[in-house]
């Protein structure tokens, strides 16, 4: 973790060169026609490229700083030849560099500027050549662009550009004392803590203090959000935290935090003037544009075209608001004529508490992350329902494509591509070839690592699209551009594999109609190597769930520091508030799921009739599901029953949910781990009790099997890390719907003979009295 020492913000303000220029020299319209720009790795290795092959005495990496007023000015520029007195800022690039937008060009230029004046401040020269070094990562060819410039030029530029900022440095100095004086009068909204909800505060308040990362297991209906994010908000002036992100996997949670935020804004003095907490809501571009057929550049969009000459005034409006949630947002945006997407990935940088998806930080390209690793920002990191962080992980870190599908994209691509999709698939074939000659006769096949000439052919793949995408500003057809953007991203993945963290499989398919072909995977196994340096980069970390046991299994597969610290929140609920019984007579497993279906639908039943209201059935599968719903109904046909169905939308779940009133009865049939099995609050008589007709274990398959055996070579537990942990956390959250008040009075069936095991109940809630 962290351990910069807090710093005075009060009197200074620091800004990094390239956010400087970013701020003042941006112009015109967005137009995102000339990206994607090329994977980090590629920047590394072409930076590396370009520097290599200057000649000795060539300076790397040259730090710069400078003030001017009460401002600092400071950045990292690429490369310096002091023979040659030549300053560098090397950008590495993919495709047709005459189609760079202009006001690219510009911003890049505005950023060498700004160095050279720092440059020539530090050495006291009077006169320096600037080159701006574009490097194409398929070409491996430099296209440099020299100017000569005056030291006194360079010093009124940088003092112009400081200038241009220091209005708004001023207002956010001011925001930040008033910030800060604002959070040391919080406090607690209600009159008294919950059970448990206390320690958890003090625990996350300490976590913030000492600068460590922390696992909180903490169970449900204790306010666990108000118990972070309080303490955390309340730490934020001593520690000098400059963001708290607020992490969730889905938007109930992000929901419940912007309520908690908005119920703390009342405890506070009120502040004079902006909003003494600014609070974001990020949201996915595909749910915020308001254009979802128009291209991303001001020949298409209108709320792309002059965006930058606009967003200064969006901005200034959006500091004054003290919640920026996706509504207001909106509404903002469209209030200035810019894209709401985009003001919201600005005001990122101007706001206090940013409450979005996992993927915000811990994803390839986390926006949040990049910011805090750019500006140097101290962070706060909130990680809600962490449970769930361990399988999004391995989905941001995965990849596939599907051979089939690319030939449907192949049979239709614009024929300047035609050459560059049948090098792929030429490539695809061959790696068919190469597996089944190796492997005769098997559909399902582990491949050592990615092939080579496979990774390049789809590299030039993507560079053809790229140069089309340039040339024709109108959307491309939407099954290319999907394939194109899983494309992107396995070969992105791709720079990643490594033996222990990674799979590459392949499967074998036979379409109804056509040719087989084959699904290519890279599967993320263990994500701790990808997210460690996140959390090694935040100030404080806290993760936070009712189902995080055991420690090691979430602390191995996240890589968690070895300081992390671990807090098992006492439960405040009773024993005698929840009947937990065990079916000892009844098998769940795969083989025996026709025999159980009767016996589950007479156990049902008779706790029906024993006590009529509102339960909860969760099953392994959707067949599984429907088998025992219709054997039920044959059975019990006066007992009312509704059921999850597959691919429901919002309108749908709610439905679903809302049959769950207050007095009323009868039987949901719902899939474990689903929409209804986690994230659900149904307090009182609106539920009464769950039966879980299965352990959860995912299935036992090929790649699971996989999963096993790199995991027990790692962690010693292959088993129990692929197969028992995630089933049993479902299970407990399945469970954890029925208890949710200190009133409630509810009963929970584990219906499988497994669930007698000690090695089981062990993973089992300890305040649960198992009958």
């Amino acid at each position: 973790m962290s351990e910069r020492p807090a710093e005075s913000h009060a009197q200074r303000y620091t800004v990094a060169v390239r956010a400087l220029c970013e701020f003042t020299a941006k112009a015109g319209d967005l137009d995102l026609r000339f990206t994607p720009s090329p994977t980090a790795q590629e920047g590394i290795a072409g930076h590396a490229t370009v520097t290599g092959r200057r000649g000795e005495g060539y300076q790397s990496e040259v730090s710069l700083r400078g003030d001017h007023r009460h401002l600092t000015v400071r950045g990292r520029a690429d490369g310096y030849d002091p023979g040659r007195r030549r300053l560098e800022e090397i950008k590495t690039f993919r495709g047709d560099l005459a189609r760079q937008p202009a006001n690219h060009r510009a911003l890049h230029w505005a950023q060498l500027k700004v160095y050279g004046a720092l440059l020539c401040r530090e050495k006291g020269l009077e006169e320096i050549e600037l080159a701006l070094v574009y490097f194409d990562v398929v070409k491996q060819k430099e296209t440099p662009l020299r100017e000569t410039h005056a030291a006194r030029d360079l010093e009124a530029f940088f003092q112009d550009q400081c200038e241009r900022f220091l209005l708004w440095a001023d207002r956010e100095l001011a925001h930040r004392r008033e910030r800060d004086a604002w959070l040391a009068t919080l406090s607690f909204p209600h009159a008294d803590f919950r059970p448990g909800q206390r320690v958890l505060a003090e625990s996350v308040y300490q976590t913030a203090c000492t600068g460590r990362a922390l696992l909180a297991q903490a169970p449900t209906g204790i306010g666990k959000t108000l118990g972070t994010l309080f303490p955390l908000l309340k730490a934020a002036p001593g520690r000098a935290l400059d963001k708290v992100f607020f992490l969730s996997a889905k938007t109930p949670g992000r929901r419940l935090a912007l309520d908690a935020v908005a119920t703390l804004s009342g405890t506070a003095s009120p502040a004079p003037g902006d909003p003494p907490l600014r609070t974001l809501e990020l949201i996915a571009r595909e749910k915020s544009c308001e254009h979802p057929d128009r291209a991303c550049h001001g020949e298409s969009c209108p709320l792309a075209t002059g965006f930058y000459d606009r967003l200064p005034a969006a901005r200034a409006a959006a500091a004054g608001e003290a919640m920026l949630d996706r509504s207001r947002l909106r509404e903002l945006a469209l209030e200035h004529q810019v894209c709401p997407y985009y003001l919201s990935q600005e005001m990122a940088r101007w706001s206090d508490l940013v409450v979005g998806d996992y993927n915000y930080f811990f994803d390839l390209s986390a926006l949040l992350h990049g910011l805090a690793t750019e500006n140097q920002w101290r962070v706060a990191v909130l990680a809600d329902e962490a449970h769930n962080l361990v399988d999004r992980a391995r989905g941001m870190y995965s990849a596939e494509l599907d051979q089939i599908a690319f030939r449907a994209v192949k049979k239709q691509v614009p024929k300047p591509l035609k050459g560059a999709f049948d090098r792929l698939h030429r490539q695809w074939n061959a790696l068919n070839k190469d597996q089944e000659a190796a492997q005769p006769d098997q559909d399902y096949r582990v491949h050592d690592d990615p092939p080579q000439a496979f990774l390049l052919a789809l590299q030039q793949l993507l560079a053809a699209v790229n140069d089309h995408m340039a040339e024709h500003p109108e959307p491309l057809d939407g099954d290319l551009t999907r394939f194109y953007f899983d494309a992107l991203h396995f070969y992105r993945i791709a720079e990643l594999f490594d033996d222990d963290a990674f799979l590459f499989d392949s499967e074998q398919r036979t379409p109804a109609r056509g040719r087989p072909g084959s699904r290519l995977c890279l599967r993320n196994v263990v994500p701790a190597a990808l997210l460690a340096p996140r959390f090694e980069s935040a100030a404080a970390a806290v993760l936070f769930s009712a189902t995080l046991s055991p420690a090691r299994y979430y602390a191995d597969l996240l890589g968690l520091p070895d300081s992390t610290a671990w807090v098992d929140v006492p439960s405040p609920f009773r024993a005698e508030q929840l009947q937990v019984r065990i079916a000892r007579r009844i098998s769940t497993r795969y083989r025996d799921r026709q025999a159980s279906l009767a016996p589950i639908a007479t156990l049902i039943g008779e706790q029906y009739r024993q006590r009529p209201g509102n339960y909860l059935a969760f099953f392994s599968s959707y067949d599984y599901l429907d088998r025992a719903l219709e054997a039920f109904r044959r059975q019990w046909p006066d007992i009312p029953v509704w059921a999850q169905e597959r691919r429901m939308d919002e309108t749908a779940r709610q439905a679903f949910l809302d049959r769950f009133r207050d007095g009323g009865e009868g039987v949901g049939f719902a899939v474990l781990g689903g929409a209804f099995s986690e994230g659900i609050d149904l307090p009182g008589r609106r539920l009464i009790g769950a039966f879980v007709a299965t352990l959860g274990l995912p299935q036992v398959n090929p790649v699971n099997e996989q999963f096993k055996e790199r995991l027990a070579a790692l962690f010693g537990d292959g088993y129990d890390y692929t197969y028992l942990y995630p089933g049993l956390r479902k299970v407990v959250q399945a469970a954890g719907r029925v208890i949710r008040t200190g009133d409630d009075q509810g009963v929970v069936h584990l219906i499988d003979d497994r669930f007698g095991r000690r090695q089981v109940r062990a993973l089992l809630p300890a305040w649960w009295r198992v009958d």
